[in-house]
């Protein structure tokens, strides 16, 4: 049997089986770590999602909520509600469940193409994306338990750090709290617009509410974070293997939460989404 590479095993993980009417089956990795990563379960969602809207649609938005922690050692099961079939537009809200619960929920939002008007942010100053430096060894190096385990997961992904508000950008005291990387796939995704969605939602989750502890001098390991919650808008296609910034900033956090926004550019300029996310930030006590 020929032995996928890793961005074939990526595309094999966000595929879903079909079970039912609106019913779906998600497959898991082999992992070691007690929790499922959150964006595997938002890019199956999303997929389940979609797969049961009309050609002519794109997703524009998604808004979810992560309940409870996901279990490796058991499918995820999807079930897709369908909310509203209009002209222009259509929902649809995905549950996600293990053992009988629901562990996640995401609503997602999808549109016929129409022309409107236009405008965009302007896209940062950075370095060049082999200029960063490799996200999994800058977390081994920070003693981050999970570095190893997300390192296997996330072997798909080539994500370069360029640096945060303590290390290696420069002070904005508008926004203290900053971050910034490049992201790719490593590999050829294919032309299928859904295969790069999922694959972006799946990398949109790295690392983001990290950046509501840029600020703070912190160690990683002595902080509990879960992601409450997950949002994304989609402004435009853009293949996700080639490079896209994923520019990251906290505005607030307060009362052990942090709120992440983050904004990502395709490496000629262009805005292709918005992110947000609130997380738990909560200093261990031991």
């Amino acid at each position: 049997m020929t032995e996928l590479d890793p961005a074939q095993e990526l595309r094999a993980l966000l595929d879903l089986e079909y079970l039912d009417v609106d019913l779906f089956r998600g497959k898991q990795p082999e992992s070691t770590r007690q929790r499922v990563y959150g964006g595997q379960v938002a890019a199956q969602s999303l997929v389940a999602g979609a797969r049961t809207v009309p050609d002519g649609f794109h997703v524009h938005s998604l808004h979810s909520y992560f309940l409870l922690p996901g279990d490796y050692q058991v499918p995820v099961i999807y079930d897709v509600e369908r909310i509203r079939d209009g002209k222009s537009f259509v929902t649809r809200r995905v549950m996600a469940r293990q053992h009988g619960r629901p562990i996640y929920y995401q609503t997602l939002s999808f549109q016929r193409s129409e022309d409107g008007f236009e405008h965009q942010d302007a896209m940062p100053d950075v370095k060049a994306p082999e200029e960063g430096m490799d996200l999994v060894e800058l977390m081994r190096g920070r003693g981050n338990a999970d570095a190893d385990a997300l390192g296997k997961e996330w072997a798909a992904l080539d994500v370069r750090w360029l640096g945060n508000s303590r290390h290696g950008l420069e002070a904005d005291p508008a926004h203290p709290s900053q971050a910034r990387m490049w992201i790719r796939v490593l590999g050829d995704m294919g032309d299928d617009p859904l295969d790069h969605l999922a694959v972006f939602v799946y990398a949109s989750d790295v690392s983001l509410l990290g950046a509501s502890l840029a600020a703070h001098d912190a160690d990683p390991t002595k902080v509990q974070m879960a992601s409450l919650d997950h949002t994304l808008w989609f402004h435009a296609p853009f293949r996700v293997d080639e490079w896209w910034l994923y520019d990251q900033w906290s505005p607030s956090a307060g009362g052990a939460r942090g709120l992440s926004l983050g904004r990502v550019f395709t490496r000629d300029g262009a805005l292709v989404a918005t992110a947000a996310q609130e997380g738990l930030i909560r200093p261990r006590t031991r």
